[in-house]
């Protein structure tokens, strides 16, 4: 089968198409044909897990049909709609592990499905366990509009927050409030704290998500309500050193923690996901919450899809067909 790998040099990743067997499930796994696929940006960081010149299989959310399944595996039975985390899902066929598939809800496309994985799950882990988010607290996503951003702002206004939105294009704003955003700040790498105190009535948000980076780390610091809380998950400013305010730490009786997977272990993921299908699966399958899809590219078409993402002209999910 073809599958997409992912090289990276010094500053900058490349892709490159390779013939591979396919692969063969192992105890706890399913083989899934794979309908769609979608991009996240942390994979194709220079460096990210990788060293000058290495490669590694690409993808890892997917949306397909199970084909075979492993030993063991009760879950799922060949022919069914999965979705979720997976392993090489730029290709014909994918592994999903147990603990990562999720039933694919009917109302959602192929697209759909493949996009409400990775920034979705990201998107919960800030703002339910994470964040302990409630309805009519505040909410300031810093960087609103990529794939988690805007999964913050879905589930942000799930939950029934306030939610205030930071993009430098003031027509991914307009397209946000169409979301719910009820106040879009048109601010690149700053400058947004005067407006969020005045909307908030001087008391400041409950819960920051910065996908930005260390350049407006600080200032999210200074727009924490009493007892905020922020979440950090992405630099794409590539700053990742910042001033940390430790008397506002302090006084404020901050909550500062960091969102990724790179060291859970397989059975915090599997929680994760259990959760998620708890209370938010239900709202996709019930078509209440749609996931947002900015543009689909062929599967041939994955370098044009990375250079899409690379230049930050997405609202929402870019996704690969096959």
């Amino acid at each position: 089968m073809e599958s997409w790998f992912i090289l990276s040099g010094k500053d900058a990743t490349s892709v490159e198409l390779r013939d591979v067997a396919v692969p063969e499930p192992k105890a706890g796994e399913l083989l899934v044909k794979v309908h769609a696929a979608g991009l996240n940006r942390g994979e194709f960081i220079a460096g990210h897990g990788l060293s000058g010149g290495a490669a590694k299989v690409g993808g890892i959310e997917a949306a397909g049909e199970v084909v075979k399944v492993g030993d063991g595996v009760k879950e799922f039975n060949v022919g069914d709609r999965v979705m979720g985390r997976a392993y090489g899902a730029f290709a014909e066929y994918t592994i999903h592990r147990i603990g990562d598939a999720m039933p694919a809800p009917a109302k959602l496309s192929w697209e759909e499905a493949a996009g409400a994985a990775i920034a979705y799950l990201t998107a919960y882990d800030m703002l339910w366990p994470g964040g302990e988010l409630k309805a009519n607290e505040w909410l300031l996503v810093a960087g609103a509009s990529a794939g988690v951003g805007v999964a913050s702002v879905q589930l942000g206004k799930l939950i029934g927050a306030k939610v205030i939105g930071t993009s430098a294009s003031a027509d991914k704003l307009k397209k946000l409030a169409a979301l719910g955003l009820d106040l879009g700040l048109q601010n690149r790498n700053g400058g947004f704290e005067k407006a969020v105190m005045d909307a908030t009535g001087g008391k400041g948000v409950n819960l920051v998500v910065n996908n930005v980076g260390g350049s407006v780390f600080a200032e999210c610091i200074r727009a924490l309500a009493y007892r905020g809380r922020l979440a950090t998950v992405g630099y794409v400013d590539g700053v990742v050193k910042a001033e940390l305010d430790i008397l506002a730490l302090h006084s404020k009786r901050l909550k500062l923690f960091g969102v990724s997977n790179k060291m859970r272990s397989a059975a915090e993921i599997a929680e994760g996901v259990r959760n998620f299908s708890r209370d938010v699966l239900p709202a996709l399958a019930s078509g209440h919450l749609r996931p947002v899809i900015d543009k689909v590219f062929a599967f041939a078409e994955l370098p044009q899809a990375k250079a899409h993402m690379e230049a930050s002209a997405h609202l929402g999910k870019i996704i690969i067909r096959n």
